[in-house]
Order: C-alpha cells, then structure tokens, then sequence
C-alpha cells in the first residue's frame, strides 16, 4: 500500500501542536553534547547501559512498526522495562502480536498497565467517552495510566518518528518534558530521524514479525474505536480518530490538566 505524507487534508495548513514540550537544563545540553549524531541503537544502547542505567524502561504500543525499537532493546538488554498501555480497547490482533514479540524478542520484563478502576468508574461506566469526547477517554486510558508507571524512572524510550505528525517533525533525539507532579523526565526518541523505507528494511533484514493489521490497511495501529483502516494513497495518520483534527492520544504533549493539550 502506498502512504502519502503524515501532513493530510485535515491538518495541512493548521499550525503543529506542541508535541512534547522539552524543558532545559545543564543535564540535558550535557547529554546532547555527548551523544550527539547518535541514533537508532548506538543511542539505545548508550542510554540504556551508561546515561541511565536501570533507570529507563521502553514505552510500547505493540503497533505497526514496535519490533523494530523492541528488537534493539532486546539486543542490548532484554530485561530492560517494557510498559504497555493496554487501554481495554485494543484490537485482539495486538494483544496477539505482543504475546508474539515478547517470546520471539525474548523481553524479560514486560509491564502492562491499564486505567485506575474508579478513573473509568467515574468518568466510563458505559465503555463509549471515546465516542463522545476521545480526549478525555485517552486521559483515562493512557495519560494517567503511564504516568503512574513511568513514576520510577528517569528517562523513557518511546518509538515516535518525525515523519508521523507535524508536531513531532523537529523532534530531538533526546527531550527533557516537564511531568503532571511538577518534575521532569528525559525521553529517549531513538528512531526519529526513521523513515518507512528505514523501518521496512530493518524489519526485513531480522526477519521480525509485522503487526497483522498492516497487510489489511492499518498503518497505525491504536485503540479498535478510533483507528480505522486507510486506503491507497492515504495520509500514515490517516486512519487515527479520522474525520477529527485530533492527531495525538495526549502521552507524548505537554502535561495540563485534565483534556488540556491532548
């Protein structure tokens, strides 16, 4: 299937949102300065074994392109934290494929998180705020969740590309993002300089498994309500909360309260 640019009729022309909002500090310029040109798995790996060590966990989907980040971090350190979001509205396809890569990939230590049972209590009793308001069903389901998970750690590995969204088309490698609590993370991007042809080959060249929505029109791949599939010549985006202007499910935008930023 052939994919046009992430920038598609909804969001041409409207002025990127705010992706991750990057604080600063001697730490993180001390960072950039000595990692600086590193990426792919020189990076992981740098972070993973000398900047931060047993400090930073790997945040995953499980979604289109997830083995290729999660194949390299097993390289380096299978035991190295995954925390997936599992939402209670995934397709069963990606429940499936994690099952899959975590036995293939050998991940020693594998986390699934999901929302606080009086969070959904209160604010989803019924199952459908996607349907009505999908940023306050993604605050629920996702923003919450992973902040109480990411509370131990002092860096994130996340698997955002710069070619996804205008938001995260200057993304830098290595972010420092200020958190709900007042304090800061780093956010370790070390595919963003990857295009679909980089990830394609990677895939081919380990032989990885790919997501089975792929091949049946899904490029992303997020909850079931809100993805659907893309045709030919379609934005990558395309089938994420289409018909809306919303891009972003909210864990990667600056923290706010509650529906702000997301």
């Amino acid at each position: 299937m052939t994919l046009a640019s992430a920038q598609t009729p909804a969001t041409a022309g409207r002025p990127a949102a705010m992706d991750t909002q990057t604080v600063s500090s001697s730490e993180l310029d001390r960072l950039r300065e000595i990692y600086d040109g590193l990426t792919g798995q020189g990076l992981l790996e740098a972070m993973i074994k000398k900047a931060f060590p047993g400090e930073i966990a790997v945040v995953s989907s499980f979604g289109a392109e997830s083995a290729v980040l999660l194949h390299m971090v097993s390289e380096i350190d299978p035991t190295t934290p995954v925390l997936f979001l599992n939402t209670g509205k995934l397709f069963g396809e990606t429940l499936r494929y994690r099952d899959r890569l975590q036995d293939k990939l050998g991940l020693a230590d594998l986390r699934a998180i999901g929302p606080h049972p009086d969070d959904v209590k209160e604010k989803d009793p019924n199952g459908v705020l996607w349907n009505a308001d999908p940023d306050s069903c993604c605050f629920i389901r996702k923003v919450l969740p992973l902040e109480r998970a990411l509370k131990p750690f002092r860096a994130s590995i996340t698997g955002r590309k710069r070619f996804q969204t205008g938001a995260r088309s200057q993304m830098h490698p290595i972010e420092q993002e200020r958190t709900r609590d007042g304090g800061t993370r780093f956010k370790i991007n070390p595919l963003a300089e990857y295009d679909l042809d980089d990830l394609e080959v990677y895939l081919d060249k380990y032989r990885l498994p790919r997501h089975p929505l792929v091949k049946d029109g899904y490029p992303s791949i997020g909850c079931m309500p809100c993805t659907s599939r893309v045709q030919a010549g379609g934005g990558y985006r395309d089938g994420r909360w289409a018909g809306t202007d919303k891009d972003e499910c909210g864990i990667h935008l600056p923290a706010n309260t509650d529906g702000d930023g997301i």
